[in-house]
């Protein structure tokens, strides 16, 4: 006999491996259907090991190990945590806004039992899932009535359906916008069964160009702000308070797609862009529209606000329905609403304010502890360095401001900036870092304070 062929047969069988005292550990640990592939996984990698001549004695000890890393991995969630390193607060790609764990405690005492979502308690019958949150919207914003979608394209589509469906929305060529993921105002306006129809040019529209198109099939004037992107140089565009008052005129209501939505003045801290959603309200807007998890920091959802007739007949669309948003989403928002009773509350316990707002000599001081657990991990040859930098918002909102920040730069030794970065991503945990200039960049931006040591750890890992 061969050696191959005394190895091939001395190969368990999956049956034996499965009633071994390893295989009854891993059934016990992993979901059997992944416990089976990873032993039948292993059996034939090695098997086919052995067949090239790779493997010259069978080892039974790394065999098992084999088998339940496989299992393991298998078994392993898809969606983790990750350490965001990137210094993009609102970061798409990383789940935008963060929510605090008061917030997290309330969904999870709403998602442990039963609820009122749609009960009336004191009356003892059907209720409205919105209830709960019409007198925060109210108290908050100004406006007379509001909804919550599950997201701000689902809030504009269900917006258009519901107002102007089969007839004409008029929009300025220089608002007809892409958001991510390719999805755009056309698009979503097409699919909502209302009529476009574009006014002015890419860089000038004026209120006459409103006028002019408003006709017997207009239902609708709808401003999208620019909150992904600026237009300089030779442009014009119509301000809310005109169209507001054209639309009062012609008796067609007015809607404003506010995109990333934001219930805290800016402009002490230097930000002018952009407006906050009680701003727009005054200004007699019919209906507004914004985000939920970008500036105003948090789950995801889109944000209808406005007149009540307008948002009762919203309301009684059959696409709401289709957006409506669950229980654990709605619990997150009362939470996060209920900061935004004290400005001073929202700024300092909202996450995404906090970190966006926060001074730069806060930034300092934890990019120095992050500096220090790094020197603490790192060998001496590699170079570690505090710097400044700048860091973004994020999440398609102020695109135009650069917010200072400080972050630590690695130079690593022996390996690549590359293999670093991608050493840290695949590691537990998991680090999401960026590279500028051949160095390895942490901004302590976005990286938390109880985050550090696990960061440390990180590069630790990656570095050796």
């Amino acid at each position: 006999m061969s050696d191959k062929q005394r190895l091939l047969s001395a190969m368990p069988a999956v049956d034996e491996v499965l009633r071994s005292t390893s295989g009854t550990s891993w059934l016990k640990t992993y979901p059997r259907r992944y416990v089976l592939q990873a032993i039948r996984e292993t059996i034939e990698s090695t098997r086919q090991a052995i067949l090239k001549g790779e493997i010259n004695e069978l080892v039974m000890e790394e065999m098992f190990h084999s088998i339940e890393a496989r299992a393991q991995a298998l078994s392993d969630l898809s969606l983790k945590n990750v350490i965001n390193a990137t210094g993009t607060v609102i970061h798409t790609n990383l789940g935008r806004s963060i929510l605090t764990g008061d917030v997290l405690d309330n969904v999870k005492r709403i998602a442990c039992g039963y609820s009122n979502l749609e009960y009336d308690i004191p009356g003892g019958k059907r209720g409205k899932r919105y209830s709960h949150v019409q007198k925060l919207i109210r108290d908050i914003t100004g406006a007379e009535a509001g909804l919550i979608v599950n997201n701000n394209a689902a809030a504009v589509l269900v917006c258009l359906a519901a107002l102007a469906q089969g007839k004409e929305v008029i929009v300025s060529r220089g608002e007809l916008v892409e958001i991510g993921g390719s999805f755009r105002i056309p698009d979503v306006m097409s699919s909502s069964g209302a009529v476009l129809r574009e006014v002015g040019t890419t860089n000038k529209t004026h209120i006459q160009d409103y006028e002019r198109a408003i006709c017997d099939k207009t239902a609708l004037l709808l401003k999208v702000h620019q909150s992904n992107y600026r237009m300089i140089g030779f442009t014009k565009a119509v301000e809310l308070d005109e169209l507001v008052a054209l639309g009062r005129k012609h008796n067609v209501p007015v809607m404003f797609d506010l995109g990333s939505g934001c219930l805290v003045d800016l402009k002490p801290y230097g930000i002018n862009i952009e407006p906050t959603v009680q701003s727009i309200v005054k200004t007699g807007c019919d209906i507004v529209s914004f985000s939920g998890d970008k500036l105003l920091g948090g789950p995801q959802g889109g944000v209808i606000v406005g007149k009540q007739s307008l948002i009762e007949k919203i309301s009684r669309n059959p696409l709401m329905r289709a957006v409506r948003i669950d229980k654990l989403t709605l619990a997150a928002f009362e939470s996060v609403l209920m900061k935004y009773l004290d400005e001073e509350t929202a700024k300092n316990e909202i996450p995404t304010l906090r970190m966006l707002l926060q001074k730069t000599e806060d930034i300092r001081q934890r990019a120095e502890k992050i500096k220090a657990a790094a020197d603490a991990v790192l060998p001496d040859t590699v170079k570690v360095t505090l710097m400044e930098d700048s860091s973004q918002s994020g999440g398609g909102a102020l695109p135009e401001i650069e917010f200072p920040t400080f972050v630590v730069a690695i130079k690593p030794d022996g390996i690549s900036v590359n293999k670093l970065e991608e050493r840290l991503r695949l590691g537990s945990p998991c680090i999401i870092a960026r590279i500028k200039d051949e160095t390895l960049i942490l901004d302590a931006r976005t990286i938390q304070d109880s985050e550090i040591e696990a960061v440390a750890a990180g590069l630790k890992n990656a570095a050796t």
